[in-house]
């Protein structure tokens, strides 16, 4: 599983990709950085979740 620094790394990772989310992506996102602004563990659904948008919307630099 992911490390809470995983976790840190990816949600800032997104942090510039937030006007190209869809919604419901962005609400979720949202309430993740709350989350982890109040440094709490995200549950394996939650992890789960941020994964599938961080794959969805970061940059693939290994091209």
């Amino acid at each position: 599983m992911s490390t809470m620094l995983d976790q840190k790394k990816m949600i800032e990772a997104l942090r510039y990709k937030t006007s190209k989310m869809l919604p419901k992506d962005r609400y979720d996102y949202d309430m993740y950085v709350k989350r982890d602004k109040d440094d709490e563990d995200l549950d394996s659904i939650s992890l789960k979740r941020l994964h599938e948008i961080f794959e969805k919307y970061a940059d693939n630099k290994a091209k």
